[in-house]
């Protein structure tokens, strides 16, 4: 029996093939009598699904030499604190407020800096992307953070901005949780980047950390020694108990990403052209419909989170039924926008995008 498809925001649809392979190894990882799950984060075993792990994400996203890949702990809401205990030195940073996750990361922030308002698309009540020249930046700020993707809202940067081109030598800091890994990264505009696993990357647990060197060193003294952004790179992401069996799990994602093939094109690079294909069956159907309606922007509609309305919301529950009926679960919009959301990650095929819209042609016809 084929298994239903999964539309949750995270913890999210993981590729069938590595959840196969994790069952397969879960007494005995590669003959070593344990599963990975018992196993020491000191011992060898351990050792080369780590080594593995960061060595296919750096393959994956083309990550510099002098970026560092940390594998923490706390998710993307602690990293709103880590962050700036890490860079902030105290002083000024700015803030581009796009969403909920954005509006979570600056009211976070002002309690370890001078979190300042650069930019906010709240006028559109978070259906647009303030233009990057309209940026008011710091002029004295110790980094730029935006969420690139917000998962709530539905709105994603295509193209980072380029704070140099701005007149602003701060570093760019991305929250990229829900879309890593499902597009290619220019690390040139970038000083760090962060997001949970559990999206796109693997169950969560794990926080990936992607940091440039120049960024390391500057811990405020309250900083605790394990969220120290230098002495988690110095210990190779082993200062404390790493979470071992998410980092395991994401090494499997990652080995899965470099196997995927698109013509040409493999690993992330084949993946943002899938989800592009994804992402516009999708929305073209949306915009067609007289019964469905998204209300972000069409130049920053997100690839990953794809909210929409039924614009007679007392059919709500009727779909919501009819789609669990059909296979098609966890579509129910947050609880803070209502309506309804379809993240489709990495793991979710075109045959699942394929099958919602076929659902939601057959809802209308039956309402019309």
């Amino acid at each position: 029996m084929a298994r239903p498809f999964n539309f949750s925001a995270g913890p999210a649809a993981m590729p069938s093939e590595v959840l196969q392979q994790a069952a397969d190894e879960m007494l005995d990882w590669h003959g070593s009598g344990m599963s990975v799950m018992e196993m020491s984060h000191r011992g060898k075993e351990f050792g080369e699904i780590m080594e593995s792990a960061q060595g296919d994400l750096r393959e994956l996203l083309a990550i510099p030499e002098n970026f560092h890949i940390l594998f923490m702990q706390g998710g993307g809401l602690a990293e709103n604190a880590i962050v700036p205990l890490n860079l902030s030195r105290g002083g000024p940073v700015d803030f581009v407020v796009t969403g909920s996750w954005s509006q979570k990361s600056i009211k976070e922030a002002a309690r370890y800096a001078k979190a300042t308002l650069a930019a906010s698309n709240a006028n559109s009540n978070h259906t647009t992307l303030p233009a990057p020249g309209s940026w008011q930046l710091s002029a004295d700020a110790h980094y730029v953070h935006i969420c690139s993707n917000e998962t709530i809202h539905g709105i994603e940067f295509h193209e980072l901005p380029d704070l140099k081109a701005l007149g602003s030598n701060a570093p760019l800091v991305i929250d990229f949780s829900s879309h890593v890994a499902s597009r290619t990264v220019d690390w040139s505009r970038v000083g760090l980047a962060f997001g949970g696993a559990q999206k796109n990357l693997g169950p969560a647990g794990l926080t990936l950390v992607v940091v440039r060197d120049d960024l390391l060193g500057h811990a405020l003294p309250a900083c605790p020694s394990a969220f120290d952004y230098k002495t988690v790179a110095a210990n190779g992401s082993m200062y404390n108990t790493p979470p071992t069996f998410s980092i395991y799990m994401a090494g499997l994602t990652f080995q899965w990403l470099k196997r995927q093939t698109e013509g040409a094109l493999s690993g992330v690079a084949a993946m943002e052209q899938r989800n592009i294909a994804k992402a516009s069956l999708l929305y073209d159907f949306i915009d067609d419909s007289a019964l469905y309606v998204n209300k972000v922007a069409l130049d920053c509609r997100s690839r990953m989170n794809v909210p929409f309305f039924l614009r007679d919301e007392a059919l709500n529950d009727a779909f919501l039924a009819g789609a669990k009926a059909a296979g098609l679960l966890q579509l129910k919009g947050h609880k803070s926008v209502g309506g309804m959301r379809a993240s489709i990650y990495n793991a979710m095929p075109l045959e699942g995008v394929q099958a919602l819209v076929n659902y939601m042609r057959d809802f209308e016809k039956t309402r019309a």
